[in-house]
């Protein structure tokens, strides 16, 4: 089916669509006016779900005092690192993980089974307008939620502002993009928007465990930290945690970048290759 632009909608034999060129050759170019449209119309599905909403605004706030007490009982000794400095990243690492991630792995699924991204595919928007419009809403949840949170924590631990803030906007915004990526990918896994909840398990439980989400991987095992270091999450998060301490070196602050943008091109080529725009059968 033809759209506004031309462009051109198919499905392949294993159900999976793909979007044409347009008719004059040209690769297709991003509309602001419909991501808005796009963003606007998913942000009102998301304000009416009660349940997806209690995990981006509350559950990541009320696991903060978990999350201290946690990181209280850890010896930090010798470490470099306070109680509030590995509280923050924590903190932040959370909103990664529901209000970012697991938030769309159930976006995905539901507006597939609903058949809202096929029919959109019909139309003007591509691929990335699709997925990028449906996930602005819960990055900006958890943009909100972690400025509010570093700021409020900062203040309330007495840990004042990072010595490094490119090495927490470098966090974040990698942070981000490779939750949303990776939830392309997970949703492309899940069959159903009840098993949503079960599919994100995995990756969250490895990242609260293994990335230092609760437990700085400083108090681990040399071996196990070093295994540790290449989960999709541990990047992030010492990226995050050296914007305080200062931890990092060049080399090592490049490791982390690399290892960040790995898993996100990987789990980026995962989409491309398996992501379903309709239901799977």
């Amino acid at each position: 089916m033809d759209g506004g632009e031309g462009m051109s909608t198919a499905i392949d034999d294993s159900g999976r669509a793909r979007t044409g060129r347009p008719r004059d050759g040209r690769p297709g170019r991003l509309s602001p006016r419909r991501i808005r449209a796009l963003a606007r119309a998913e942000l009102t599905l998301l304000v009416r779900n009660r349940s997806a909403l209690f995990v981006a605004l509350l559950l990541p706030v009320c696991l903060t005092a978990s999350l201290k007490a946690s990181v209280e009982q850890a010896d930090l000794s010798g470490t470099g690192i306070s109680v509030g400095t590995a509280v923050l990243p924590g903190m932040v690492g959370m909103v990664l993980m529901f209000a970012v991630y697991s938030t769309l792995v159930g976006v995905y699924v539901a507006r597939r089974e609903e058949l809202v991204l096929k029919r959109l595919r019909t139309g003007e928007a591509d691929d990335l307008e699709i997925l990028g419009a449906a996930a602005l809403p819960a990055l900006a949840i958890g943009l909100a939620q972690s400025v509010v949170l570093l700021t409020g924590g900062a203040l309330l631990l007495d840990v004042g502002a990072p010595g490094r803030p490119d090495l927490l906007l470098a966090g974040v915004v990698l942070g981000m993009a490779m939750m949303t990526v990776l939830a392309a990918a997970s949703a492309a896994l899940t069959r159903t928007t009840e098993l949503a909840q079960l599919t994100t398990l995995p990756l969250m439980l490895v990242t609260f465990i293994g990335s230092g989400v609760f437990v700085p991987l400083e108090v681990f095992p040399d071996r196990l930290a070093d295994f540790c270091r290449l989960l999709p999450m541990t990047p992030i998060m010492d990226l995050l945690r050296s914007a305080w301490t200062e931890q990092l070196s060049g080399l090592g602050t490049l490791r982390s970048l690399a290892i960040a943008v790995g898993w996100t091109l990987l789990a980026a080529w995962t989409v491309r290759k398996r992501f379903r725009w309709e239901p799977r059968r």
